[in-house]
């Protein structure tokens, strides 16, 4: 039985033949009946007629062009996906770009795929063209695969932290603005109720973090990869201390001390454009790092935990929140998208390694939390920010890369929700003379 002509089977509704009869060679329809199995929870469109799956489907999945096609077979898996809805080669129709969470919730939970039997795969690829399997050049927002990035300079070297940064974070500020709210805060919140305003939910982040560091008026506090100064903005206005932070991101710490002088925070707060490791050789009162851990690189973890160490006065307390796999045996590095399309060579580890590094650094470890359903909420916050402010967000960046960003965003909530992904904040010491650090015998920032 042909390709063209074999049963529909479990796979969906019968298949759509192109306007005017079947062309020569397999349809879009036949290629998706062949590498899927039971039924579609999607309606597929092809560019040339052809469709396949129930016609009252919420969500239907359009490949809209050769080029799209060919970035799906030539990538299989979330590359060639992204590649082709990047480019607008593929579109999800029944949800919007800068959220398209549902769409990817039906794909995950209800999508079958299956990889054909070698005959049948070989007849697609004769019917096809060899030329198919040409991939196509990638979409102009795709770092470089990683073994191209070597010219750029060994992984997580100075020079290569510095384009890996840039590439994620020197976007447009003016779009960070419309995406992220008011705080420019890039990094999970804390919501005390899911109605709380994403506002609220940040600015009750940095108080939590500003109470497990027992930060008061006067103290010094470094707070490395700083973003857009938000939590030295936040300690400097809130509490009164001294802040200093550092970002690899000039567009950030530009931003960051325009933001300082705007809010009258000059010689409290400052911002500087500097790597972590350059940052000021001296004794800190206490130390955050809020969304850094994910850029340094696993087997950096002991030199940057030991950097932070010695960071900080005896007694002095660190506090380290990142994003961490749920399982201690997955691998570090991220999927072909996060590392092409998000964050080239972030890597992430379990809690347990993460605990084990700072433990070993020579710090007392405290106490634990783990935030992961408040980045599920984060995201979606984020996700109804770019969806209201999605015409601007297209004219400042373009249509690619705010399509990146909603499918991002999307996710990673998905995955955050479904526990693929956690956050983790640790509070850690240095001990003094005699184990002393001055930690209180329970936690003094609860109730």
């Amino acid at each position: 039985m042909s390709l063209t002509d074999r049963s529909q089977g479990a796979a969906g509704a019968p298949a759509t033949p192109p306007p005017g009869g079947r062309r020569h060679g397999p349809t879009v329809a036949d290629i998706v009946r062949a590498v899927t199995s039971g039924p579609l929870p999607v309606r597929v469109t092809g560019y040339d007629g052809s469709a396949i799956g129930p016609t009252d489907a919420g969500i239907t999945l359009s490949i809209r062009s050769e080029r799209g096609l060919s970035y799906l077979l030539t990538a299989p898996g979330d590359l060639g996906m992204a590649r082709a809805y990047v480019s607008g080669d593929l579109a999800l129709e029944g949800v919007h770009p800068g959220d398209p969470y549902e769409a990817l919730r039906v794909l995950k939970d209800e999508l079958r795929v299956r990889p054909p039997a070698l005959a049948e795969g070989l007849a697609l690829v004769r019917g096809l063209g060899w030329e198919r399997l040409l991939p196509p050049p990638a979409p102009p927002q795709e770092a470089l695969p990683r073994w191209k990035r070597i010219m750029g300079g060994w992984r997580h070297s100075r020079t290569r932290d510095s384009t890996a940064i840039s590439h994620h974070y020197d976007v447009s500020n003016a779009f960070y603005e419309k995406v992220l709210g008011p705080s420019m805060t890039y990094t999970c919140a804390v919501f005390r109720s899911p109605d709380d305003t994403l506002e609220q939910a940040q600015a009750s982040k940095y108080d939590l973090v500003a109470g497990k560091l027992a930060l008061r008026p006067g103290m010094r506090l470094l707070d490395v990869g700083c973003g857009w100064g938000g939590m030295v903005r936040h300690a400097a206005r809130e509490y009164g201390v001294r802040a200093l932070g550092v970002t690899l991101s000039r567009a950030q710490a530009q931003w960051a001390q325009a933001a300082i002088e705007r809010e009258g925070l000059t010689g409290l707060a400052e911002v500087r454009h500097l790597d972590y490791r350059d940052a000021p050789r001296e004794q800190f009162d206490a130390v955050s790092s809020i969304g850094l851990t994910e850029h340094i690189g696993v087997r950096n973890y002991p030199a940057y935990f030991g950097f932070l160490r010695n960071r900080l006065r005896p007694g002095a307390r660190l506090l380290n929140h990142c994003i961490t796999r749920a399982d201690n045996r997955a691998p570090h590095r991220s999927g072909a998208f996060i590392d092409r399309y998000v964050f080239p060579d972030g890597e992430l580890a379990g809690p347990g390694r993460l605990i084990s590094e700072i433990h070993d650094a020579g710090l007392e470890v405290h106490h634990e939390e783990n935030l992961r359903q408040h980045y599920a909420l984060t995201l979606a916050a984020w996700c109804r920010n770019l969806v209201t402010q999605w015409d601007f967000c297209v004219s400042e960046v373009g249509a690619g890369t705010a399509r990146v960003w909603g499918l991002y965003m999307a996710g990673s909530r998905l995955a955050f929700e479904r526990n693929g992904i956690q956050l983790h904040q640790v509070v850690a010491t240095r001990n003094g003379q005699d184990a002393v650090n001055g930690y209180p015998l329970r936690p003094d920032w609860l109730p």
